[in-house]
């Protein structure tokens, strides 16, 4: 006598690590079928050189939360080391799996090809498989016509409860029972004081004390290195790993914005969640991003790869104060602000004359917020390859004396110059002999000598890169790209 399985749903959590206005979660719920709550920790993104173990710390800290809002309902995440095709293979021993709920993912390459494999997979097993639009950023669009206007409706929805009962989940019994299944996936992680905590509720923290407190700061410090540390809302990390959705942040501003009298700042913020999305739609409709220029004029542009123009870079020992306190910064908390990203970007790709694809993975890896339609986008357009944004090759000296003046930032994080005299800060390199001898610092062995001069790198690129503007392929690509990605009312827009 053939016994039936039965009937459970998945919730196949990714970059969606909240309860609150989770889409997926809440149709599941929703269908009155038992639910069962799932992480993966794919070996294929463990080993993959986007990410870094701050990154799946963060991962760790934020489904710990999870658990912890689950405990009313009897119920916690199932999380296993594993690839998402052989979980469900083997949860399906167990139960009749009917449907698979999660959210849209504008991934990487890897990501990509493992959605598509797992898509087949369940029509194969028949499970429905339901993705769910992902912070307003839609799948299949093939210009911008339209998209504006789907943002903001998707922005002004309600906001999603999470209002279950205790019949919604698999009983955590039963969870604890499946993991002699599996390869159980322990979330214990060392906290770095430097790195910010992952979660929902510390998400929901830095939104409050941003809004009601540091906002009064964003427009004055947004620049400034070490000052935007506070006056930047920080929730980057946040929103790039769902713990809180852009809609409720969105729906936030604009609640506060009503009797706040910050409303300059609020509405300088909230437009930059729409540039947000704006590059995320844009990897979303064109991911060969990941490896080459969007502009293919540019893929003539052939760069010398230098192994210690590389190292230099990465470890901070470029001789240029502000790059190397920004790189060091960096790879301690995981955190630059915008400006400064640029900056060491266009040192990399101009002075350095690196192809921005030598770029990619240790920023990747360094940076906590990691979002792949941010990343490569910004890549591209930092390093002059797109033929559409205007370029701009910053100079580490003059952003070092107009947004770290005093140089408390570089003395933060260069340790070797707190104590050189502050008309040297910027240019440490221009201390003479006797100054050197004075101050008991050498150039070349107690900070590095400039890796490149300024003035005739920055010549080099600028003149290269204006030069292949005037391409024919190029300039038929900026067009193609404007028509593809550019906004019908751009200045309503922006």
């Amino acid at each position: 006598m053939r016994i039936e399985k039965e009937e459970i749903n998945v919730v196949w959590f990714k970059r969606d690590l909240r309860l609150l206005d989770n889409e997926a979660v809440y149709n599941a719920i929703q269908s009155k079928t038992p639910t069962l709550l799932l992480y993966v920790f794919e070996h294929s993104l463990l080993e993959d050189k986007h990410y870094s173990e701050r990154h799946w710390n963060f991962v760790k800290q934020s489904l710990i939360v999870i658990n912890e809002q689950l405990v009313p309902y009897n119920t916690k995440l199932l999380t296993v080391l594993s690839e998402i095709t052989s979980v469900i293979s083997t949860l399906q021993q167990f139960w009749k799996i009917k449907t698979v709920f999660s959210h849209q993912e504008t991934g990487i390459r890897l990501t990509f090809d493992r959605d598509k494999n797992f898509s087949r997979f369940c029509k194969n097993n028949r499970i429905s498989w339901k993705q769910h639009i992902n912070n307003g950023v839609f799948r299949g669009e093939k210009d911008r016509k339209h998209w504006k206007e789907k943002w903001i409706e998707y922005m002004q929805r309600p906001l999603l409860d999470f209002k279950p009962n205790p019949s919604s989940f698999i009983p955590l019994e039963t969870i604890d029972n499946l993991n002699k299944y599996f390869n159980s996936a322990r979330l214990e992680t060392k906290q770095n004081p430097l790195m910010q905590l992952g979660g929902s509720v510390m998400a929901e923290r830095y939104m409050i004390s941003f809004f009601d407190e540091r906002i009064q700061n964003y427009n004055a410090h947004i620049s400034k290195p070490a000052l935007a540390r506070k006056g930047c809302s920080r929730l980057s990390p946040y929103l790039a790993w769902g713990n809180l959705s852009v809609r409720q942040v969105f729906q936030y501003a604009k609640e506060k914005r009503k009797t706040s009298v910050y409303k300059k700042q609020i509405d300088s913020f909230t437009s930059r969640l729409r540039w947000q999305a704006h590059f995320i739609q844009k990897f979303e409709m064109e991911d060969t991003m990941e490896f080459e220029s969007i502009n293919k004029g540019y893929h003539k542009l052939k760069k010398q790869v230098s192994d210690d123009y590389k190292i230099a870079w990465k470890t901070g020992q470029t001789g240029y104060p502000l790059i190397d306190a920004c790189m060091r910064c960096l790879n301690e908390t995981g955190y630059l602000n915008f400006r400064m990203r640029a900056l060491v970007v266009s040192f990399f790709t101009h002075n350095l004359w690196q192809p921005w694809q030598e770029a990619t993975s240790h920023l990747s890896q360094m940076f906590l917020d990691f979002e792949p339609g941010i990343h490569f986008p910004q890549l591209q357009m930092q390093a002059g390859e797109t033929g559409t944004n205007m370029l701009r090759i910053y100079n580490p000296v003059k952003n070092s004396i107009e947004h770290d003046p005093r140089g408390d930032f570089i003395k933060k994080w260069v340790s070797e110059l707190r104590d050189i005299p502050s008309q040297f800060i910027h240019e440490p390199y221009k201390m003479t002999a006797l100054d050197q001898k004075f101050n008991d610092f050498v150039i070349g062995v107690d900070y590095p000598k400039p890796i490149v001069a300024l003035s005739p790198t920055r010549k080099h690129a600028s003149y290269t890169l204006w030069r292949l503007r005037d391409d024919e392929l190029v300039k038929e690509e900026s067009l193609r790209i404007l028509r593809k990605h550019t906004l019908p009312d751009r200045k309503a827009f922006d």
